[in-house]
């Protein structure tokens, strides 16, 4: 059976949780149980309060989820802008 790929979103963490758990209100709206991925916890990437960041989502229960990444500041998941700036650059070169 193959597998079947997360949902990618992004959020803010309102909520650190005993056992490296935490909400995180998403960007759509909904508020969900979040724990860091095991390559965050072994290069020591810290998450708090306020942090933005990038969550996967499993489609089978979507009230839970994985953080996958920390934003900095400035930094979004926006494919359509990603996708006019190559255009851009591409018609530049």
């Amino acid at each position: 059976m193959a597998k079947v790929d997360g949902i990618t979103v992004e959020g803010t963490v309102t909520q650190a949780l005993p056992n490296a758990m935490f909400r995180v209100d998403l960007d759509n709206g909904h508020n969900i149980l979040c724990v860091i991925s095991g390559k965050m916890r072994h290069n020591f990437i810290k998450v708090i309060d306020g942090d933005r960041v990038k969550v996967e989502i499993s489609p089978y229960d979507l009230t839970k989820g994985r953080i996958i990444s920390r934003l900095r500041f400035g930094d979004a998941i926006d494919e359509e802008n990603d996708n006019k700036n190559n255009k851009d650059k591409k018609k530049k070169k």
